[in-house]
């Protein structure tokens, strides 16, 4: 009996132990680690309590290879840094869309402010046209006009001076769109979702 009942308690501590992994899990948000050419790694932490569907495709894109090798192609000084685009110029994108999550698209649980360093999907006028590029916003007062209009979804915790870096030493080809001369590459993105499964929702 000692022995069913000592055999009996491993079990359950092992179950409960198990549990209380898996939540941890599933909370921690996911990082990525970003490699520019020429500059350094940036690091961002996701937000999927603000923008789950908007995490999800940036995390499925991210582990199937798709960033690797694209490019920044517009930045706009004080404003933003702009890539993940396939085709480099502003028109591409992976073949499919995603829903807007922000206000003024009718969700409302997106309330992340586009303060400096706040990573944020770019889009068309359709609301519901983000696909895979995104943009980094580079100055707190970016905010006025992006707020409520596009999905912001993360945050670099690490290499914002290498953005700043960027933002200073970067030729810009065309004042009105913010296209580069050169577009940066980026060489290598990864993300740690600390073993949780992000399934996105496509259009």
């Amino acid at each position: 009996m000692k022995r069913l009942f000592k055999s009996f308690f491993v079990i359950l501590t092992v179950f409960l132990l198990t549990g209380c992994s898996n939540d941890e899990e599933i909370t921690e948000n996911p990082i990525v680690t970003m490699e520019i050419e020429d500059y350094g790694t940036i690091k961002i932490e996701l937000y999927p309590e603000y923008a789950p569907n908007t995490v999800a495709n940036f995390v499925n894109l991210i582990e199937s290879g798709f960033y690797d090798g694209l490019t920044f192609h517009r930045l706009v000084p004080g404003f933003v840094l702009q890539g993940g685009d396939p085709d480099g110029d502003g028109t591409g994108g992976p073949g499919y869309t995603i829903d807007g999550e922000f206000k003024a698209n009718g969700y409302s649980k997106n309330t992340l402010s586009h303060d400096k360093g706040v990573i944020s999907m770019a889009r068309s006028m359709d609301y519901d046209s983000a696909g895979s590029q995104f943009f980094i916003v580079l100055d707190d007062s970016a905010k006025s006009s992006l707020d409520n209009l596009y999905a912001g979804f993360g945050r670099v915790t690490e290499g914002m001076e290498i953005l700043e870096e960027i933002e200073a030493n970067e030729k810009i080809a065309d004042d009105v769109t913010g296209a580069l001369e050169e577009n940066i590459t980026i060489t290598k993105v990864t993300v740690d979702t600390f073993g949780y499964e992000y399934t996105v929702k496509k259009n």
